[in-house]
């Protein structure tokens, strides 16, 4: 390869790391955790809204957690989506020994309805308060989570405010690709200009944790408004700025965790659902390759063939450049494994992550391209 080659591709991935390092330094400063509650002031009343599907192992300790929660006055709505499990039955027991529990029926599934967003259109026409949790089962909120989320809520104005809970990893691809929510999130979101901008396209959101009112979501048309879509962290913010409303984010690790997925096909599968109505659409794919690739993946491999070979025949400054770039691809990793609890282990393989990652965004489009629908806890979804 020839030394003009080599600066080439060594100052491209200077820039291309330089972006998410900047961003996420600069981020981490404004992507905080929740206040705590008012002192003296009375606590809220909450609807917490919880979509169920075959979860038999995870509502019971769902609904405990919920139940312990600590500076609010609570009720907890559990629709049961059709499940083929004990879900109902569980639900259902515990709601005759704790008034605050409701079971709601789901209904069945609307042509043109993704399965989540009907069950949460459900639950908001159930909830009897006027402030509402969405809450995912696989979230394991700590006894101040509510509280604290909904001082968020009101704290910063926003119409809808979505926490990022730390996640949970157990099986390689968790290890491997779940970390990279927080780091695509702070690393390529301009969250000042996120703040200061209600552009739809500036919305973020993670759909494990929503925090809304009613006037608000019936303002923005709620999951309603997104039938069809199977990422609500997404398209649900973009649907309440389209109606002129303030969303915003929050650090959820203090507050909450979550184990989304227990096996690395699960996570394949997952990821993949949802990924051409993100960076895996044709519009965005391209891009984002080049962004995330260019990034993480050149500056770590430029660095180590040069070192490998001594950079023999590099240009001068050219190993400079290089080095640089490799230590700015791993910076915001290394950031986010010690702000959100990660694995440092994990951010040291974070160009595989990346390249996994990439891989199943265009796995996912050259399967819609073709028509091929995927399976996702019992149920057929089309390509969207």
């Amino acid at each position: 390869m020839s030394p003009l080659v080599l600066l080439v591709l060594a100052w491209a991935g200077l820039v291309l790391a330089a972006i998410p390092a900047l961003l996420t330094l600069a981020n981490l400063r404004l992507f905080q955790p929740p206040p705590e509650p008012p002192a003296g002031s009375p606590p809220p009343r909450v609807s917490v809204l919880v979509p169920a599907r075959n979860e038999e192992r995870a509502i019971g300790r769902l609904m405990a957690d919920v139940l312990a929660s600590e500076g609010v006055e609570l009720e907890l709505v559990v629709l049961d989506d059709a499940s083929e499990d004990r879900t109902a039955e569980l639900v259902r027991e515990l709601a005759a020994r704790d008034g605050r529990v409701r079971l709601v029926p789901g209904g069945p599934l609307p042509t043109g309805w993704c399965g989540k967003q009907h069950a949460c259109w459900q639950l908001a026409r159930a909830a009897q308060h006027d402030t509402w949790v969405f809450l995912d089962v696989d979230v394991t909120p700590a006894r101040d989570a509510i509280a604290r989320s909904v001082a968020f809520l009101d704290a910063s104005g926003a119409a809808l405010a979505s926490g990022f809970p730390r996640q949970e990893t157990g099986s390689f691809l968790e290890w491997l690709l779940l970390p990279l929510i927080h780091f695509v999130l702070v690393g390529y979101l301009p969250l000042a200009r996120a703040r200061q901008v209600n552009d739809p396209s500036l919305a973020a959101g993670c759909g494990q944790l929503f925090v809304t009112r009613r006037a608000d979501y019936e303002r923005a048309g709620g999951h309603a408004a997104i039938r069809g879509s199977l990422h609500d962290g997404v398209k649900l913010p973009r649907a309440y700025r389209r109606a002129g409303l303030v969303t915003d984010v929050f650090d959820a690790t203090e507050i909450a965790s979550c184990r989304m997925y227990s096996r690395s096909l699960d996570v394949w599968r997952g990821l993949s659902k949802n990924a051409t109505e993100g960076i895996g659409s044709a519009a965005t794919i391209l891009p984002f390759t080049i962004l995330l690739a260019g990034g993480a993946i050149l500056p770590p491999l430029l660095a180590a063939w040069g070192l490998a070979t001594g950079f023999a025949g590099w240009p001068t400054g050219g190993a400079v450049v290089a080095l640089v770039a490799a230590v700015l691809a791993y910076l915001p990793r290394v950031c986010d494994a010690i702000r959100f609890r990660q694995s440092l282990t994990s951010a040291a393989f974070h160009p595989l992550g990346v390249g996994v990652f990439l891989a199943i965004q265009w796995v996912a489009l050259v399967r819609k391209t073709l028509g091929l629908k995927t399976a996702w806890r019992g149920r057929s979804l089309a390509p969207q």
